[in-house]
């Protein structure tokens, strides 16, 4: 029996990584919303080992953007290719940051005893981008951002104990226009039967 296209799966194709945002907020409802429904993801032994740290507020946003971006540039400092190169020049302007002026940073972060957080607070994050664009949201996965982790003041401010890690930085926001698709490469697949 085949499967027809429907509306879970046209908003899996459809989801985008967006970085470009128009200045209006939120709700914290909507926030909880995607929230729940990343919490509905599976997790090993239903552990679930998330936690969430929600920030709005700019200035912090910006203080973490500063902390985060000369530590990139440092990692990339070998890298090549045209899209390193370009990122490194952003990274390298004063007036750029990593979450692209959205008005929401949602930090998802697991649980250092739970020996399979990083796989759950994953699954846990794609649960909150899809539920996000199913409500007309844009979200992107900031993976810099995980270098607030070096900051124990930042962590501090941020009520973040040593108990957990970084592991899904993702901004929200309404997109300033609609992000095309990027290519995908055909996947290679091996057929067992």
């Amino acid at each position: 029996m085949g499967v027809t296209e429907n509306s879970v799966i046209e908003n899996i194709k459809t989801r985008r990584s967006v970085r470009e945002y128009v200045d209006e907020d939120v709700s914290d409802e909507d926030i909880k919303t995607i929230i729940d429904a990343g919490v509905h993801a599976p997790s090993a032994f239903n552990s679930q080992p998330w936690f969430f740290v929600v920030i709005k507020n700019r200035e912090m946003m910006t203080r973490i953007s500063d902390h985060c971006k000369p530590r990139l540039l440092e990692k990339l400092e070998e890298a090549t290719g045209e899209s390193i190169e370009e990122m490194k020049k952003y990274l390298s302007m004063e007036e750029f940051n990593i979450f692209y002026d959205a008005p929401v940073l949602v930090i998802i972060l697991g649980n250092n005893a739970a020996i399979t957080a990083d796989y759950d607070c994953t699954l846990c994050a794609e649960n909150m981008m899809l539920a996000a664009h199913s409500m007309g949201i844009g979200s992107c996965w900031i993976g810099s951002a995980c270098f607030v982790q070096e900051s124990a003041e930042l962590l501090d401010e941020l009520g973040i104990t040593p108990d957990y890690r970084v592991v899904a930085p993702i901004v929200f926001g309404y997109e300033v226009t609609v992000t095309e698709e990027p290519p995908k490469k055909e996947p290679q697949i091996v057929w067992v039967r």
